[in-house]
């Protein structure tokens, strides 16, 4: 057994679920997962704390910790993407009819503004339907993984004892994001979300990235080649669920579905590398410094380890 142990924080999907019991072993250095019961969790660790050595972690987060200083750097593998246009759901009682309708309300935002699903929902909105982001009042339930952030002054918390469900509800709020409310007066804001998202990719638009694989640097240094190690047994895993995919013997899913609807279409549900995810990833970029999550450009090349510029998988 290698002599190298990492301690991992990563969720079980099916596309990791090989590297999780073991079917598929790195050669030089060995996996020690920490179970967090919500992955979201372990973001924070890492950003705060430098809890793992290998840990998954929001795109939007990373970009924020990065350009606050963390000492860790995310090699190019994705093992969340998600389409966002269903996240956004809207009070009818608030003369919402449509998204340009949301200029000069209050639009609840589930935890953080840096939270991954917020960015791309907002991109929708300012880009899909021409909504100014800076005519609304975000409201934050939580606060930010990365302490030192300072959100754009239209940025705000909800009020101590309220919750974005309860003024979603009642019409205090005219919409939020990732805000699920049971009741008949919240509706998706926009319709067939899901059919929406996946005729923009099979028309040439983007395949938004979720979440990242991030490492911490002194772990870099002092291993050359394990970043490289680490994207290969993270693409192999991934390959025997794309088979399985493709055999139609994957466990059903919703999410196991949306990959498979994106097989069809692209050949692969979870491109990893660089150069697969450069126009996206450049995109991320872009949203970040338009909503104000980083306010300094940043390079694709610059977010990923030195070494995994050249693979693909």
């Amino acid at each position: 057994m290698a002599d190298l142990v990492l301690k991992t924080a990563l969720a079980t999907y099916g596309h990791t679920a090989a590297l999780k019991d073991r079917t598929v072993e790195p050669s030089t250095f060995t996996f020690a997962f920490e179970e967090v019961p919500k992955i979201i969790h372990a973001f924070r660790r890492m950003v705060r704390g430098l809890e793992f050595d290998v840990s998954e972690m929001a795109i939007t987060t990373y970009i924020c910790a990065r350009a606050h200083g963390a000492a860790f750097t995310a090699i190019p593998v994705f093992p969340m993407r998600a389409f966002h246009d269903g996240a956004i759901t809207y009070n009818t009682r608030t003369g919402v009819n449509s998204p340009k309708d949301l200029e000069g309300k209050r639009v609840g935002v589930n935890r953080g503004y840096t939270v991954t699903t917020g960015l791309w929902a907002r991109s929708i909105l300012q880009h899909e339907h021409g909504v100014d982001l800076t005519k609304i009042t975000w409201l934050l339930s939580g606060d930010e993984h990365v302490a030192a952030y300072r959100p754009p002054a239209n940025v705000v918390p909800a009020a101590p004892g309220q919750t974005l469900e309860q003024m979603l509800a009642a019409g205090e709020i005219a919409a939020a994001i990732s805000v699920p409310v049971d009741s008949p007066d919240v509706k998706p804001l926009i319709p067939d979300a899901l059919e929406i998202g996946l005729a923009r990719l099979r028309n040439g638009g983007l395949y938004p990235i979720n979440h990242t694989v991030v490492v911490r640097d002194d772990i870099l240094a002092a291993n050359p080649g394990l970043a490289r190690e680490l994207f290969s047994v993270f693409a192999e895993a991934k390959r025997r669920y794309v088979e399985r995919l493709r055999a139609d013997i994957e466990s059903p899913s919703a999410a196991n579905e949306v990959f498979r609807r994106v097989l069809d279409m692209t050949g692969d549900p979870l491109p990893y590398g660089v150069e697969p995810n450069r126009r996206v990833m450049e995109a991320v970029i872009q949203y970040s410094l338009e909503q104000g999550i980083i306010t300094e450009p940043v390079t694709v090349d610059e977010l990923f380890a030195t070494g995994t510029h050249d693979l693909a998988g």
